[in-house]
């Protein structure tokens, strides 16, 4: 395929192999007391007594030890869970093919684990949910670079049927890392009222795993988001919630609170509750977009485009991805768009590109993806290079043969699929496998059999496949060198 269309500013090692983990020996059975009689038989009822009343005391110690409140460091306790849920992927065969940059002699692989994965970059965590018997589930996290096991949540039931995981998300506040589980549904089973419904969120410290839960009502079917410094529970309205990793405070957001920009007529118009940024929520009309109590599109519109047209799409890593409409009578406002990635603190423009309209307008939009670094970002058939200030669009001139982006690396390395529906499809085989090269923008196709990964982090690519008997695998691959 051709080069992508370029844009710019605005205007101008370790790796050691993990063996199968397995349940620990429980203890073993010794031989009993024999009877006897007269003196001996007393001292043995007294040997009796004290054995059994040491017994109890060291029951009540770990009932005590197990019974303790919400905010506590999680456990690595084997309770009966998947008994090798992290295996070294040199004990099974055959290898996934894979871009060659990944080595498959080494790594880890996790069978049965949640579609969800979350990352705590600076922690150099991986977070996944198992199943824990028939309705229960478990986080559990592990060290990505080499595979081995860090701590393991509390088993806990969520509120819908159990026949599907909960949700798995990943917020970072002021350097704090955590992970959130959260699930929707009523508390009891007599509830009739939507209004008898709650999202209910447990909150993991990423460095220890001690957890907060958060219940709050919630009438309508929730969206819950992380890609700010806050949990964000809205009805993909203008009704929202705002939940504090770090307290677990919640803050309801009315849709008379939103602080509407005045003389914005499209803001009062299918008014959406978009994230959370460190200045407030993110907002947006049928046109425009805000940021409550801070800053206003229009300030920031890229050049060359209509200042009233923008529309947020995602965010990540501090910026927000939006949409924006040519000025009028340019003469390729019919067919082009521009894209933008903004500074959610100012709203400023960093870097933009041109892209053709397509001919179908997606159901949804591109999602932004950071490298672990946060220096590139990539949206569909969109990338940007951050320190560069350039953006890419990866398509030919008449829009055909886009390129779906399904994940990049910190030195600029990304891999999608040309002709894929959307990520999803490329993640699952469909289009053709290119490598791409952000710091030169220069594509390079690869073997049609190549897995595509869905994530890197610490150098270790993550790679998904499903085996005969339909159980999911999670595959960590180590970049070479």
């Amino acid at each position: 395929m051709r080069g992508p269309r370029r844009g710019g500013v605005p205007g101008g090692g370790r790796f050691s192999r993990v063996g199968r983990f397995s349940r620990g020996g429980g203890f073993s059975r010794g031989s009993g007391f024999s009877r006897g009689g007269g003196e001996g038989t007393v001292r043995q009822r007294v040997v009796r007594m004290i054995l059994v009343g040491g017994v109890i005391v060291l029951a009540l110690l770990l009932l005590l030890a197990t019974c303790g409140g919400g905010n506590k460091p999680a456990t690595t306790k084997d309770d009966g869970a998947a008994r090798k849920p992290v295996t070294n992927v040199l004990d099974r065969a055959p290898r996934l093919s894979v871009p060659d940059a990944y080595d498959t002699g080494r790594g880890w692989e996790i069978i049965g684990g949640s579609p969800d994965v979350a990352v705590a970059h600076d922690e150099n965590r991986l977070a996944y949910l198992e199943r824990v018997g028939g309705d229960r589930f478990r986080l559990r996290t592990i060290d990505p670079e080499t595979g081995q096991r860090g701590w393991d949540g509390e088993p806990w039931r969520p509120l819908f049927a159990p026949d599907r995981f909960p949700r798995l998300l990943s917020v970072t506040k002021d350097a704090q890392e955590y992970f959130v589980t959260w699930s929707y549904g009523r508390l009891s089973a007599d509830a009739l009222r939507p209004a008898d419904s709650i999202v209910s969120l447990d909150i993991y410290n990423a460095s220890d795993g001690s957890r907060r839960r958060v219940e709050t009502p919630w009438a309508d079917a929730p969206q819950v988001s992380a890609a700010g410094p806050a949990i964000l529970i809205s009805d993909g309205k203008a009704t929202s919630a705002v939940i504090d990793p770090a307290t677990a405070e919640v803050v309801k957001v009315p849709p008379g609170s939103l602080g509407y920009p005045k003389g914005c007529k499209e803001c009062r118009k299918l008014t959406e509750v978009r994230g959370v940024t460190e200045k407030g929520l993110l907002v947006s009309g049928a046109k425009e977009f805000w940021v409550r109590g801070g800053w206003y599109s229009r300030q920031g519109a890229p050049k060359d485009t209509d200042s009233a047209s923008g529309v947020p799409a995602s965010m990540a890593s501090g910026f927000i991805l939006a949409k924006w409409q040519k000025k009028k009578g340019a003469s390729d406002a019919r067919t082009h768009e521009v894209w933008a990635v903004h500074d959610a603190a100012t709203g400023k423009a960093v870097a933009q590109v041109r892209c053709r309209k397509p001919a179908i307008t997606p159901a949804e939009d591109p999602r932004l993806i950071a490298s672990p670094d946060g220096r590139f970002l990539i949206a569909g058939r969109l990338a940007f290079d951050l320190d560069a200030k350039k953006a890419y669009c990866f398509e030919e001139t008449d829009g055909t043969q886009p390129l779906t982006l399904t994940t990049v690396s910190d030195d600029g390395t990304a891999y999608g699929a040309v002709s894929a529906r959307n990520t999803s499809d490329a993640l699952a085989g469909g289009g053709n496998p290119v490598k791409v090269n952000l710091t030169t923008a220069t594509p390079e196709a690869l073997a049609t059999n190549v897995r595509l990964p869905s994530a890197e982090t610490s150098g270790v690519g993550l790679f998904r496949w499903t085996d005969s008997k339909n159980h999911p695998h999670l595959v960590g691959y180590p970049r070479r060198g």
